[in-house]
């Protein structure tokens, strides 16, 4: 064979194992420089355990605070309201049946779900409320602080606020804390995360269920917060997670003959009046919005307002010493 012929074969195989080479590589390595397709977060309701799209098939876009498109939030409507009182209500029994101490094992896990998640809130954080990352990331880390701080308090309020009342006569007379029912919870417009944990927690950790309507301008966190719910321990429908408009929702929440109570944070003052009004037809506990003017300050303490706000005390009386003839007791 001449050298000539030789050179011919050695590039017709060079080029033949160049282009075998070429299909068995993956379209990212041949075409490094392709564009891909954004995949969006498509965020949902969270009800009952389960993430149901609008009743309504409605939407609403959701910007930064630079005006920036986020996301488009679910809007719900009246009927989603009523569906998440009906899976509150059905998930009452075993969640304020549940002992103290469980309770504060599944608000301890919730705590831990959201430290793996960390990355995620702080960049929602960050854009709902045009934080700096390090300034988001603080808030994140106080929210999962307060989690930890609210399940600490489950099975500790009992002896706070009950305890045994001096009485004349021969009896124990016993003061106890119980759960009111159902809580409908307006959550802060003007802090998307801390301050949503910081009205939920308490609900939750004193046997309380309860609907939530997300901040109106800043729902995404509290939707991914369903998520992070949905896989711990909690059981669906204990907290049930709204978006929309906050005065569509409110006003059907305030009414509604099933729910015990309604914390009123994220209602302005002219709308909370009324709010308040349409609550007194079955006697709901009603939290009221801090003063105009004074916005809450979701860093301090909470202290134990939050956690009293909607519980029963349910007094019992015991009798003690000698029981007639027979000279049994108690």
């Amino acid at each position: 064979m001449s050298d000539t012929t030789r050179e011919k074969t050695a590039k017709t195989a060079k080029t033949s194992r160049t282009a075998e080479t070429s299909k068995k590589k993956p379209a990212s390595d041949a075409e490094p420089g392709r564009a891909r397709l954004s995949v969006f977060k498509t965020y949902k309701l969270y009800v009952g355990g389960k993430f149901p799209r609008s009743e309504s098939g409605r939407v609403y876009e959701v910007t930064d605070s630079a005006g920036t498109w986020l996301a488009n939030a679910p809007q719900s409507s009246r009927k989603d309201a009523r569906d998440a009182v009906v899976a509150a209500r059905k998930a009452f029994g075993g969640w304020s049946g549940a002992t103290a101490y469980n309770r504060g094992q599944v608000l301890y896990r919730i705590a831990e779900m959201l430290e793996g998640r960390r990355e995620q809130f702080v960049a929602e954080v960050a854009d709902a409320e045009g934080l700096s990352p390090e300034r988001a990331g603080a808030v994140v880390d106080a929210a999962v602080d307060r989690w930890v701080w609210y399940a600490g308090w489950t099975d500790k309020i009992a002896q706070v606020i009950g305890g045994a009342n001096p009485v004349a006569g021969p009896y124990f007379n016993l003061s106890t804390p119980e759960p009111a029912g159902v809580v409908a919870v307006l959550a802060p417009q003007e802090s998307s995360f801390l301050g949503l944990v910081s009205v939920i927690a308490p609900v939750i950790a004193t046997g309380c269920t309860t609907v939530v309507v997300a901040s109106e301008e800043a729902p995404l966190p509290a939707l991914s917060l369903g998520e992070v719910l949905a896989t711990s321990d909690l059981p669906g429908g204990v907290v049930n997670i709204l978006s929309g408009r906050t005065a569509e929702l409110a006003a059907p929440l305030a009414a509604h003959q099933d729910v015990n109570g309604i914390d009123l944070t994220g209602a302005d003052e002219a709308t909370a009046k009324g709010l308040e009004t349409a609550a007194a037809d079955n006697l709901k506990r009603v939290l009221r919005p801090s003063p105009a003017g004074a916005p809450a300050d979701w860093s301090a303490d909470p202290g134990t307002r939050r956690l009293t706000a909607f519980l029963e005390t349910k007094t019992v009386w015991h009798p003690t010493g000698s029981l007639g003839a027979s000279g049994s007791g108690y």
